[in-house]
């Protein structure tokens, strides 16, 4: 009877749960243990934390806290096993989703390429402001890195990563699925569990595709029309605080030179092959690499 009961609570929690981005099923299997399963109901990567509050019959054996990369659609998480002869598993959860790696350890010397044509000499700009950028309200602490440009220059990826976010000069879709509230950007999640947006940059010709992979060096799109400005902007989430952490990135300002580049400054542009290949298989490479 117990057990009849408290799948039904699962029932009507998952009832309440339709709109939510990810969706977890508890299921009593043939020999009593709970598998664990999520839906992630939005086209882009999300990553789950599911935290314990209490557990009566069972234990869990997963690595704390439990941070979990959740792909588009079904998704298997743990098993909670039964003790030996005891009733059946009784638990409570609280769950939480991230649109980056609440965990990540973001690799503060990765060689990022300046996003633009091989050859340009760009100019850098302080930026003082981020506007807009999470609505109403801005990030207490944050950095990011302005670049001066003109409407209509090409646009190309910083690093490797999975596109989550393509936005024209309007948004659409319900604000609970948005990663920002900037129009024209793209936004990329990359192999760090970092997020990394590009501002005023569109997607004229619609190539990019939510959690289609794109590779460092490749175009992304071009300055939006009115545009003389391109912002890169890398962050992250936390996993107990609202707050959003920021990384300064290192990019590569020479065949074999990185660093943090200087506001009023030059650069021009360089995307060494050594390092458009460091997040690439082999058969990518030699699929993009020409």
């Amino acid at each position: 009877m117990n057990r009849i009961v408290y799948i039904l609570v699962i029932c009507l929690t998952l009832i309440e749960a339709k709109a939510q981005l990810v969706e977890v099923q508890a299921n009593y299997n043939g020999v009593g243990d709970v598998d664990f399963v999520a839906y992630n109901n939005t086209p882009a990567p999300l990553f789950l934390n599911v935290d314990f509050a209490d557990l009566e019959n069972t234990t869990f054996n997963e690595p704390l806290p439990y941070i979990k990369r959740l792909e588009p659609g079904f998704n298997t998480l743990f098993t909670l096993h039964r003790y030996p002869d005891a009733d059946v598993p009784r638990f409570n959860y609280q769950l939480k989703t991230f649109r980056s790696d609440p965990m990540a350890l973001a690799d503060l010397d990765f060689p990022y390429l300046i996003p633009f044509s091989q050859g340009k000499e760009v100019s850098v700009f302080d930026v003082k402001s981020l506007t807009g950028f999470w609505g109403t309200s801005l990030p207490e602490s944050w950095n990011a890195t302005g670049f001066l440009t003109t409407p209509g220059e090409p646009v190309f990826a910083s690093r490797t990563g999975i596109v989550v976010e393509v936005t024209g000069s309007q948004r659409a879709g319900e604000p609970q699925t948005w990663y920002h509230t900037w129009t024209n950007s793209v936004t990329v999640l990359q192999p760090d569990g970092t997020l990394i947006c590009y501002r005023n940059v569109i997607d004229n010709a619609k190539k990019l595709k939510v959690n289609e992979k794109i590779f460092a060096g490749q175009q992304l799109g071009v300055v939006a029309p009115g545009a003389t400005e391109v912002i890169v902007l890398i962050f992250q989430h936390s996993l107990n605080s609202a707050d959003l952490r920021f990384v300064i990135p290192e990019f590569v300002t020479g065949e074999n030179e990185t660093g943090i580049l200087l506001s009023s400054q030059k650069y021009h542009v360089v995307h060494p092959i050594e390092i458009r290949g460091l997040e690439m298989s082999n058969r990518e490479k030699r699929r993009n690499l020409k």
